[in-house]
């Protein structure tokens, strides 16, 4: 391929993430502002943010966790949260011992407690460690919330909020799920009462 025929297929992807991006929050806003508002009333009562994502999700699961624990903006609070992947001898150890499913789900049955919120990241939302996370959550009496991509598979039975990217491009729906865990830190912070300086 030529550089120009290069150049114009990055020109093509980034209209692609741009166009995605705007389509997903111009329907999604208003929910994604109810859902910051509850997890600003939870962190305000107490609550625990526990995240979990497999490979690419994972990735942003972490990211989403150190965003909340340390700010990129000095004057707003940390919030604590926990990244559930984060240590690979934990998962290794539950899913060699007992299988890969269970990761999440217990975990969040030892740390979490009612009022926490558990929000899982899945591009397809297929993942069955993810679905397991969620019921638990939901058995647990925590806020569930997850970011999914194509038509939401079964994240959406177990989530209170579930924000689903209408694509079948994996590297779409990551692209909008990095600008929404931004987007969703920022507003629930704005939600406590803390100025809009982004």
């Amino acid at each position: 391929m030529t550089a120009a025929t290069l150049a114009e297929a990055v020109r093509r992807k980034a209209r692609e993430s741009a166009a995605t991006k705007e389509a997903f929050f111009t329907q999604l806003a208003p929910q994604i502002a109810e859902c910051c508002c509850q997890m600003a009333a939870a962190f305000d009562r107490g609550a625990r943010l526990f995240v979990m994502g497999n490979g690419g999700s994972a990735c942003d699961a972490e990211h989403l966790a150190v965003e909340f624990v340390h700010p990129v903006i000095q004057k707003r609070p940390a919030l604590p949260a926990i990244s559930l992947g984060s240590s690979s001898a934990l998962t290794t150890a539950t899913a060699n011992d007992q299988q890969f499913s269970l990761v999440f789900a217990d975990q969040l049955r030892l740390l979490a407690r009612a009022g926490d919120i558990a929000l899982a990241i899945s591009s397809s939302g297929q993942s069955a460690n993810i679905h397991r996370g969620l019921q638990a959550a939901r058995e647990l009496g925590m806020l569930t919330v997850g970011f999914s991509g194509r038509d939401g598979g079964r994240m959406l039975e177990f989530c209170d909020f579930c924000f689903v990217v209408p694509s079948f491009s994996i590297h779409r729906i990551q692209e909008s799920h990095q600008t929404l865990l931004h987007i969703l830190w920022d507003i629930v912070h704005m939600s406590r009462g803390e100025e809009d300086v982004l």
